[in-house]
């Protein structure tokens, strides 16, 4: 008599869960700092200093004859776009609220809820430093011609995914031992400095070290996103299904890890931490 009825069919609940992870979306936007472009700011000057820092490391060493043929500019952009995309989502992914997060007590809020917040709120600000700095870059200095953007645009995509599938892995055994993924997290951004092959070409490699990239699902979104990008490039020893699949896989791995880690973990695990 006393109790208030919810609407419960399903396009209800669709709308809500789309509104919740909206609204945590904007939230984890704007937690990098308090003035909402300034955050935006910093996160566009990190990508800008980033493609100066190799720029200069390029031309100092003497590396920018190992490049594709075409704009250099464009090479370091579809390695450093897509590294920082891939590793900033996976960093966004373990850093989000886990099951024992105090926010997990105020329904209708959960962990999926949470993750998708963190893997659009990534995606949002890498896409809007890319896009920034390629228009900067195409209206200053010297006009973008790119071969197929579409094609190379869903291989960012790939690049964003599969860090996401990673952190999510990640995200589930985290409660269990939280100092040994933050160091492989760690280990795994700092390895892929040189096993993304954004500082070489895939083509390029001798046979015998292919096998020592090509596990790498960065690796082979690196490439293919050079071989859209530039017209007189083409691919031999990578594909766009390797990612996509690592990806599919990696992703309901970590949604079985998250199902089983909120089944068990506790806030009393992290107590004496």
């Amino acid at each position: 008599m006393f109790t208030h009825s919810r609407k419960t069919s399903s396009p209800a609940v669709a709308l809500q869960i789309l509104e919740l992870i909206y609204h945590a979306t904007v939230a984890k936007v704007r937690s990098s700092h308090g003035n909402a472009l300034i955050g935006l700011g910093i996160e566009i000057l990190q990508t800008i200093i980033f493609l100066v820092a190799f720029y200069l490391m390029f031309t100092v060493l003497g590396m920018t004859g190992n490049a594709i043929r075409g704009d250099f500019l464009l090479y370091l952009m579809t390695g450093i776009f897509l590294f920082l995309t891939h590793t900033k989502a996976m960093g966004a992914i373990l850093s989000s609220e886990g099951p024992a997060a105090p926010m997990m007590k105020h329904a209708p809020m959960n962990t999926i809820i949470s993750i998708c917040s963190a893997a659009l709120s990534s995606l949002y600000l890498q896409m809007l430093s890319m896009a920034v700095v390629m228009f900067g870059i195409h209206t200053l200095f010297n006009p973008l011609d790119i071969y197929d953007p579409i094609s190379a645009w869903l291989m960012f995509m790939l690049a964003w995914g599969s860090g996401v599938a990673i952190g999510m892995c990640l995200l589930a055994a985290k409660p269990w031992a939280p100092n040994f993924v933050m160091i492989l997290n760690t280990v795994y951004a700092r390895l892929n400095m040189i096993a993304s092959g954004q500082m070489f070409v895939a083509n390029t490699l001798p046979g015998f070290m292919i096998s020592w990239f090509s596990w790498n699902p960065l690796f082979h979104a690196i490439d293919q996103a050079r071989g859209y990008t530039f017209i007189n490039y083409e691919p031999h020893f990578t594909n766009w299904q390797y990612p996509l699949y690592f990806t599919l896989g990696f992703v309901l791995l970590g949604l079985m890890g998250d199902f089983f880690t909120r089944r068990h973990v506790s806030v009393s695990w992290s107590a004496a931490r």
